[in-house]
């Protein structure tokens, strides 16, 4: 099984971008979730999706990015709307399988500059 995110850039302060994590098998019943790293911090939570289309957010992004999934291409996305700095990270997506089991794919990058 393998994750592969897309869509990072460099954009400044206030500007959006759109993520992507096409997955090489089915999504379907799965929760996926974005996760971010940066310089040598701890990996962070962003945002999670439920097979069921429930979403949660961390404090820092809820209310300017949202995630999103479409089961019938087996990909989730991540808009991310007025980017601050201290989002710039490199972005990961995952999914959690049936046995429990997380999958990490790789990451993006995002930079914004003020």
């Amino acid at each position: 099984v393998q994750l592969q995110a897309s869509g990072g850039g460099s954009v400044q302060t206030g500007g959006s971008l759109e993520l992507s994590c096409v997955a090489s098998r089915s999504i379907n019943g799965l929760a996926m979730d974005w996760w971010r790293q940066s310089g040598g911090k701890q990996r962070e939570f962003v945002a999670r999706i439920t097979s069921g289309g429930i979403t949660d957010y961390s404090d820092p992004v809820r209310g300017r990015f949202t995630i999103a999934r479409n089961n019938a291409e087996n990909t989730m996305f991540l808009m991310m709307n007025t980017l601050k700095p201290d989002d710039t990270a490199t972005y990961l997506c995952n999914m959690w399988l049936e046995d429990g089991r997380p999958i990490w794919g790789r990451g993006t990058l995002v930079t914004v500059s003020s």
